[in-house]
Parts: C-alpha cells; structure tokens; sequence
C-alpha cells in the first residue's frame, strides 16, 4: 500500500504554495499565527517555529516528508528595501530566515525556504516566475532546497510590462501587479485569475500569495528526485 506523502507548510498564509503541493500528490499540514479560515487544508495557528520544534521534539515531525516555509524577510524583501532607502527609513523588521534553516536543519527532513527577490540570505537554488506557467503575474520567487536538488528551469523572456503606474509612468502589459492598491493595482478577481487562487477572496492574502504553479512544479521534482534517489 503506497502512503500519500505529507508536506508540512510553515508561514502559510492562506495557501497558495499549499495548493501546488496537493496538485502534485501531497497531503498538506499549516501552519500560521494569523487566524486564516480560507486556508483549504489542515491547518494549526500559532506560532511557526514553536510549533515546528514541538514536532521536532515529540517526533511528530517524522509524519512529513518535506517541509516549506516562506518566513517573514521584511528586512530583505526588494519592495521594503526599495522603499526605506527612497524615504529614508531605517526601521527594524522581522527576519526569520536563520532561525527557521536552523530548525529545518534539526528536523533530518528535505526543506523548501521560498523568499520573494530581495537581500535576504538565502541560496537560489531555484527562481520562478509565471510567466515560466503561462501566468498573469510575473511574482518572481527564490527558492533554497535543502537535503535535495533540481535542474533550474530557464527563465523565458518576459512578454511585456507589468500593467500599472510604477514610478510615475504608466504602461500597459500583460501581467497584472498583485500587490498594494491604487496605480492600477489589480482588482480581487484580476489577482485571482492571475495567479489561478479561487478560494479566497482576501485581498491581503492574495497579495502575500505565491501562485500553486510554483509550488506543484517543486512537489513533482521532489518527487522525481526521491524516486531517482531509491531507485
């Protein structure tokens, strides 16, 4: 009897890198602080890394065979370090990058870290973006793979603009700008389309969102370099 293999999804949102594990064949576990009632599978809210080194010392965290986490980086992320430097903000910000490799390192389990373009510190060992599955958002996403490895896709040439206002000029384009408001931000639906998420409509989640294409293309690597690694 095959076992269906369980990911354990860590800073989850509302789901969308959850939903790519399931299209690729997982059973899918989250976890989140934020109360997050459209999250579309199993789900603990508290804490992240608590909770995570609560599996790690019960032995819970033998159930999974990968983990995901997409911790908090406002400290590296390219939208908040492009907006500190042109206001002139200095502020501190959460950065969870460390301490959240550290645990996955602890767990002996294969780990996916995903971060969006910026300075935060971590290998990219992958880089997607939608215009690699033919979506309505670029939303490029870094990837560090740890206990396990992949072929890098290549990234195709980008169509066109992101549609919207960006530093006072406005264009026109095939993607739409899933994040903020106003300057031609796209609506609700548009982000829904966009990125293929149906079962929310918060707009907040939606833009902390990754698209499920991401995430299925990693859940069906993992598991073609799993069989190649027992074959």
């Amino acid at each position: 009897m095959t076992t269906t293999p369980r990911v354990l999804d860590l800073f989850s949102c509302a789901g969308g890198a959850a939903m790519g594990y399931h299209l690729a064949g997982f059973t899918v576990d989250g976890c989140d602080i934020a109360d997050r009632p459209n999250y579309p599978f199993a789900y603990h809210r508290g804490d992240a890394l608590e909770y995570l080194t609560h599996l790690i010392t019960t032995g819970a965290i033998e159930r999974y065979a990968l983990v995901h986490a997409s911790p908090p980086c406002q400290a590296g992320c390219g939208l908040t370090v492009g907006i500190n430097a042109s206001q002139g903000w200095g502020g501190t910000h959460t950065d969870l990058v460390a301490p959240t490799r550290q645990l996955l390192e602890a767990t002996g389990l294969p780990y996916v870290i995903e971060q969006p373009n910026g300075r935060a510190v971590i290998r990219k060992d992958l880089t997607l973006c939608g215009e690699m599955f033919g979506l309505g958002v670029l939303r490029h996403r870094n990837f560090e793979l740890g206990r396990w490895a992949t072929p890098k896709p290549v990234h195709p040439r980008h169509r066109g603009y992101v549609r919207g206002h960006r530093h006072g000029v406005r264009r026109d384009g095939p993607y739409v700008a899933a994040y903020g408001n106003g300057g031609g931000k796209a609506t609700v639906p548009e982000m829904q389309h966009a990125m293929g998420i149906t079962w929310t409509d918060v707009r907040e989640e939606l833009t902390e969102a990754i698209p499920p294409a991401y995430t299925r293309f990693i859940g069906r690597a993992f598991t073609t370099a799993r069989q190649e690694v027992f074959a």
